[in-house]
């Protein structure tokens, strides 16, 4: 599609967005307090069709999602905060600012040096903190992802992956320490440090953790429900059957 019927479609979804905050009764009602949560399921339902290689999904939700930061765009305008050209004005100045390393003289050689400099002009730009810009609603998995990466930006990070594997162990050590005292504070605070540190790891495999546990809750969903079919073949209750007999259909289904 050329750039002028992009420019068209965009158009068109700004006028669309204009007459239904103009006509429809909860067109109208909405703020951006009432989007948000909003938002955030159309975020992680595209999430879920990045997982499942949708792209035909993802299409739709990507559409989902334009709708809402036109939607936001449009409150803006309305208390003359903002409107949908300083949202795309404020972003391009940031990406050329952020890529000095194409609209400027810097040379870089390789992904890694970006990400570092990334961090470093947004100390410059007045952050107090690498860590500013972590989302402090994230999920925690994906914000102890989310601060690794970005402490890692200015260099505070392990050397060789088999350092975090020890961590890791380290970690695991601490918590059956703490599992044989029975204190359940200390118990739930090693437990973290186990996630953090494999989280860590992770990063070293080059597996997103989130991507990697989101694949093992479709997969044992999908066991389960098979499961779930044969005792309804069988006409008996799962709470019925011992482990043994579900073991039989359980191993089936990891076949499949």
């Amino acid at each position: 599609m050329s750039r002028e019927n992009q420019l068209k479609a965009f158009e068109r979804l700004l006028n669309i967005m204009d007459e239904l905050r103009e006509q429809c009764p909860w067109d109208k009602k909405q703020t951006l307090q009432t989007l948000r949560h909003l938002t955030i399921e159309e975020t992680y339902e595209l999430g879920d069709a990045i997982l499942d290689n949708d792209l035909n999904e993802v299409k739709k939700e990507l559409g989902d999602l334009l709708l809402h930061i036109v939607f936001y765009a449009k409150i803006g305008s309305e208390t003359n905060d903002f409107d949908i050209a300083d949202v795309c004005n404020e972003i391009c100045e940031k990406l050329i600012h952020r890529h000095p390393h194409i609209y400027g003289d810097v040379k870089v050689e390789n992904e890694e040096e970006v990400k570092q400099n990334w961090e470093k002009l947004k100390l410059k730009e007045g952050k107090k903190s690498v860590l500013e810009g972590v989302p402090r609603s994230l999920p925690a998995m994906v914000k102890a992802s989310r601060i690794q990466d970005k402490v890692k930006g200015v260099g505070f990070d392990w050397e060789e992956p088999h350092q975090v594997w020890d961590k890791v162990q380290e970690e695991l050590q601490e918590l059956q320490d703490e599992v044989k005292t029975g204190n359940q504070d200390k118990i739930e605070d090693e437990f973290g440090d186990v996630l953090f540190s494999m989280i860590n790891y992770a990063r070293f495999l080059n597996v997103n953790p989130e991507d990697a546990l989101e694949r093992t809750n479709k997969k044992f969903i999908k066991r389960f429900q098979y499961l779930e079919s044969k005792a309804n073949e069988l006409g008996k209750p799962l709470m019925d059957m011992t482990l043994t007999e579900m073991d039989v259909f359980w191993n089936e289904a990891k076949k499949l």
